[in-house]
């Protein structure tokens, strides 16, 4: 269940419970503006927090559940604190065929980090992607909207130091 593996807000990110509901206000607290509501509530906090969800089911009279089935669904949403970049590794055919799990090993033991954490730093939120449609570029990597590609090891490494 989403709001088991969730951690609540750290003392860096306060929940204003007024701000929360001054934006589900801003969509007259409809049902059918709950997908907005979230985006709005993610641009303010960076993630979903889980006193946002509660606070946002309770507003919206909309049951937990179907809130975090809304954001557990759709890619876009993250219940965790995210980095400053996010780096996609692709694991389309043509990227996994042409090394993109060395890649995905790589990335974890330059930065110490596993797929679906944060960097301590903050500075990286490292995921997979199923395809970016970079298929003659592979193995291909996106660091925030950028593709790289034909990505190795050592490439790797240079392009990581764009970021430091």
């Amino acid at each position: 269940m989403l709001a088991e593996r969730q951690q609540p807000c750290s003392e860096k990110t306060q929940i204003n419970q007024q701000e929360v509901s001054k934006i589900i206000d801003l969509f007259d607290s409809k049902r059918s503006n709950l997908i907005q509501v979230l985006h709005q509530l993610q641009n303010v906090y960076g993630f979903l927090p889980i006193e946002v969800l509660m606070q946002v089911a309770k507003k919206m009279s909309v049951p937990l559940s179907e809130v975090t089935g809304v954001v557990s669904f759709y890619s876009f949403f993250s219940t965790q604190p995210q980095g400053r970049h996010t780096i996609r590794v692709c694991l389309g055919t043509a990227c996994y065929v042409r090394g993109g799990k060395k890649i995905i090993e790589k990335v974890q033991e330059l930065l110490q980090v596993q797929l679906g954490e944060t960097t301590e730093d903050q500075r990286f939120t490292f995921e997979i992607a199923r395809c970016i449609g970079a298929c003659g570029l592979a193995p291909a990597v996106m660091i925030d909207n950028e593709v790289y590609r034909q990505v190795n090891s050592n490439k790797l490494k240079s392009i990581l130091a764009k970021y430091e």
